[in-house]
């Protein structure tokens, strides 16, 4: 057991190591003249231990990922539960998925030049706008699923996760600071309490 551990945290190092190293990089020189090789000769690796955790150096990007969405329906799940059962309504349903979004967001705040590169390679690069919109496809139906679990409607579980979608989205290409994603996106969800029927 003492020897799998040890395997796993040399394994993480290793990771976090390359996720450094690409952000590093990503921020001297940009997205497209950063190669594997340079990120893994960065992070004192071999390519073949790059490609052992990303598939590609756009993964690197998202690294992230995982955890936060993990995170995210952890949150959310407690946040359901404090309003099951949801039913039809679309207001409920709503603030379950933004009180979560709100809690999930310390993250972008807590590593502020690893989120400023983000933000910048996001907005100069169609490529990567349009994996991580794919991305957040895929896990809308965690959240769709989560809301389904606490009683919500197809409709308002559908539609709660779409339109935080685009609160999220919306944040993220009007912030001219990525400081100020979390308010930008708190900002997004207010304008839709007339929407539900809320008065702010």
């Amino acid at each position: 057991m003492p020897a799998e551990s040890l395997q796993e945290r040399k394994r993480q190092r290793a990771r976090n190591a390359i996720i450094t190293a690409a952000y590093e990089l990503f921020g001297e020189h940009g997205f497209d003249d950063v190669t594997v090789t340079q990120i893994a000769e960065r992070a004192e690796v071999g390519r073949t231990t790059f490609f052992r955790y990303f598939g590609d150096k756009q993964e690197v990007v998202f690294a992230d990922d995982e955890r936060t969405i993990a995170a995210l329906i952890g949150t959310l799940r407690r946040e359901a539960e404090r309003r099951a059962p949801i039913g039809d309504s679309l207001a409920d349903a709503l603030d379950a998925i933004r009180a979560a979004t709100r809690e999930g967001l310390t993250g972008w705040t807590a590593t502020p030049q690893r989120s400023a590169v983000h933000a910048r390679l996001l907005r100069r690069h169609p490529e990567l706008m349009a994996r991580l919109l794919l991305k957040q496809q895929q896990e809308a139906t965690l959240i769709v699923d989560v809301l389904a679990e606490h009683g919500a409607t197809p409709m308002a579980a559908t539609l709660a996760t779409q339109l935080s979608l685009a609160c999220l989205y919306t944040a993220m290409q009007t912030a001219d600071d990525p400081a100020s994603l979390p308010e930008l996106v708190e900002e997004s969800f207010a304008r839709l309490d007339g929407l539900t029927g809320r008065s702010g």
